[in-house]
């Protein structure tokens, strides 16, 4: 398997593998939440079903740095290249998912 490293800000090496640098595609966020963490679950929603793709789980502290990280990179993509759409709100047939373990 051959492995990427990268420099991040703060002189931090990423080490990633190929796979991991693919990424996963996502067209649904739920967010859950306990007193100790948020959990942030990405789904690939090809409906009647949702296919989980990536579970993140983090502190609070820190998914409220990712939050204030995501709200200044929009600011600044909207700047950079005008408004986005966020469409339709949507339909409340898919707000509610269930998850099955296999």
């Amino acid at each position: 398997m051959a492995e990427q490293q990268s420099g991040a800000p703060g002189g931090i090496q990423v080490k990633a593998s190929e796979e991991l640098l693919k990424g996963k595609y996502s067209t649904h966020m739920q967010v859950l939440h306990t007193r100790e963490e948020f959990i942030l679950d990405f789904m690939l929603m090809v409906p009647p079903l949702a296919q989980l793709v990536s579970r993140l789980l983090v502190s609070p502290a820190h998914f409220k740095r990712l939050v204030r990280a995501l709200t200044e990179n929009l600011a600044r993509y909207e700047k950079q290249y005008g408004k986005i759409d966020a469409g339709v709100k949507p339909s409340d047939e898919h707000r509610e998912v269930g998850f099955q373990v296999e």
